[in-house]
């Protein structure tokens, strides 16, 4: 809705109440820092209360999902994980584990533990970059140092094992592009080792601060029932009580075999969802530590010469393996007709995706459910009622990325 249309609305309901009292319009956004990416909220108030909400998206548009369609699916990789820049090794397993069910190729234990390991950690990251930046926004300055303090280093084992600080491109369809390289054990077990004595730390400033709990309790309160309705996922769902994560409900790579707890809160308030994030953070580290006592011997990828590169060594002394390296880089792996859906459970909740295959080398509908898309519905009958200061509270408790929600 445009403001125009908005204030066209309104008069018309006006006319149609004589006498009533009009509502003031403001915008905020698209570039408002508090709107957590390009997001453009037309606000009606009254006085300081907000009457309704009318959330604008699309500015981040890039047409991801119909570019996927233009490659083969090996390419599609390096599209999809530009989508929620915060959660990219979430992205790109929910593309190629739903690519891989439709091949029905058999991935190695080893690469499924790598996998969770980078999920986690990139769990974490993503975590502190929404408890720094809420800090921020209510005041709370010092948290932010804090927090980017340890994603730094979470960053920089990422680069390690991928080359890249942002959009990694480690996940493959078959495994994981390159095993652990040397060191990084040992880095990630100082790190994890680190990260209780530091979430203690945050929780020391925010968990008990009165301003916080101010600005955060009984703010932003949605019934369980009614996110569910909404299809709300993730910590904002969690945060009301509702036990839904598909790490246990619908275990995916390995994840049941790994001792961890689904963090719960009662209200459903701004509040609940900060102790939420803080308590999953804490369950990602023992995640982490399990996955690194436990990795499985083997390879890093499959061992499918039809879809998986051969080994970088092999180039130059075998011709059948520069042959497949060539077609497959070249012409791409087929996949079988079909379609697939496949979910993980990201930072923000719920992220699947759903593949159509017709047998070429590229396919021929990719589609994401992203949460934060999901999870924006939620914001308005959130916010009807409440104080416009609570409404940047509201949208940073909810940790929406709109690199996801326009896609």
């Amino acid at each position: 809705m445009t403001p125009q249309e908005a204030v066209a609305t309104l008069e018309a309901a006006h006319e149609s109440r004589p006498g009533s009292r009009q509502p003031m319009i403001i915008n905020l956004g698209p570039q408002h820092p508090s709107t957590h990416g390009v997001l453009r909220l037309i606000t009606e108030l009254d006085g300081e209360v907000i009457r309704d909400i009318h959330p604008v998206i699309g500015y981040l548009h890039t047409g991801i999902e119909k570019q996927c369609e233009n490659k083969m699916y090996w390419q599609a990789i390096t599209l999809v994980t530009r989508m929620d820049y915060l959660a990219s090794f979430f992205n790109i397993h929910a593309y190629t584990a739903a690519v891989e069910r439709l091949l029905e190729l058999e991935i190695p234990e080893r690469a499924e533990y790598i996998r969770v390991i980078m999920s986690e950690l990139n769990r974490i990251a993503s975590h502190l970059v929404w408890l720094g930046t809420s800090g921020l926004e209510l005041g709370a300055l010092t948290v932010m140092f804090y927090t980017y303090r340890e994603r730094e280093k979470a960053l920089d084992l990422c680069e390690m094992i991928s080359g890249e600080r942002m959009n990694y491109r480690y996940f493959q369809v078959g495994g994981c592009s390159d095993d652990m390289p040397p060191g990084f054990e040992q880095r990630l077990r100082a790190f994890i080792d680190e990260m209780p004595a530091r979430i203690d730390e945050y929780e020391g400033l925010l968990t008990e601060n009165p301003i916080w709990v101010d600005r955060t309790k009984n703010v932003g309160v949605l019934p369980a029932e009614q996110l569910i309705d909404l299809g709300v996922t993730g910590p904002a769902l969690r945060a009301a009580g509702v036990d839904l994560d598909l790490r246990k409900t619908t275990p995916y790579s390995g994840y049941e075999h790994f001792d961890f707890n689904v963090p719960l809160g009662t209200r459903g308030d701004a509040y609940d969802r900060y102790t939420v994030r803080i308590r999953e953070m804490r369950e990602s580290v023992r995640i982490i530590g399990q996955a690194l006592d436990g990795m499985p011997e083997g390879g890093h990828i499959a061992d499918d010469r039809k879809v998986v590169l051969p080994p970088r060594g092999e180039l130059a002394t075998s011709m059948e393996a520069l042959i497949h390296h060539f077609k497959l880089v070249t012409e791409g792996f087929r996949v079988p007709e079909g379609e697939a859906y496949y979910s993980v459970e990201s930072p923000r909740g719920e992220l699947g995706c759903y593949v159509v295959a017709d047998g070429s080398p590229k396919p021929r509908r990719v589609h994401m459910r992203d949460p934060s898309f999901v999870n924006l519905q939620a914001l308005r009958p959130m916010a009807r009622g409440s104080y416009l200061a609570d409404l940047i509270t509201m949208i940073g408790s909810l940790d929406n990325v709109m690199g996801g929600v326009d896609r």
